[in-house]
């Protein structure tokens, strides 16, 4: 029998891969990057590669509806947005008003240094709420009602 925490992993890898699956469904120019693609991007804003997991997708509306490729993401590196996705299942009719989830330090310091070129975007896939919003981080920051820190320890 897997142990708890694995199992938990798997269930949110496969929230998570929904939530990008929806809002590509979209057409508004969300696109899911893969590693080499996220590391042409710290490259090209000339950030460090720590951040390389702290986004998942780029938002580029001029391009919806469209295939990413590496050449587009060059041509149109001034106008993506950086994405970190947060999904839940959970029924929010407010979204993001009730959304629960984890954050890492870095996502907050990445988006601190990018400011509106980093959103976090909260997936609600809940059928009867399905929704999206999207945040900076100090957006996010006056929404926060609580936040406790968690560490996460490897022994």
């Amino acid at each position: 029998m897997p142990d708890q925490a694995f199992t938990i992993t798997r269930r949110n890898n496969a929230t998570e891969k929904e939530g990008i699956q929806h809002l590509e469904s979209l057409n508004a120019g969300f696109f899911f990057v893969d590693k080499d693609e996220r590391r042409r991007i710290l490259e090209l804003l000339e950030q460090p590669k720590n951040f390389s997991r702290s986004f998942d997708m780029v938002l580029i509306p001029r391009l919806a509806g469209a295939e990413l490729t590496l050449g587009a993401i060059e041509t149109h590196i001034g106008e993506l947005t950086l994405i970190e996705l947060k999904c839940t299942r959970t029924f929010l009719p407010n979204n993001p008003k009730g959304f629960f989830f984890g954050a890492t330090q870095n996502e907050f310091d990445f988006g601190e240094r990018l400011g509106d070129k980093f959103r976090f975007c909260f997936v609600c896939l809940n059928p009867e709420s399905p929704s999206h919003a999207t945040l900076t981080v100090p957006e996010l920051e006056t929404k926060i009602r609580t936040r406790r820190i968690q560490y996460q320890i490897n022994l």
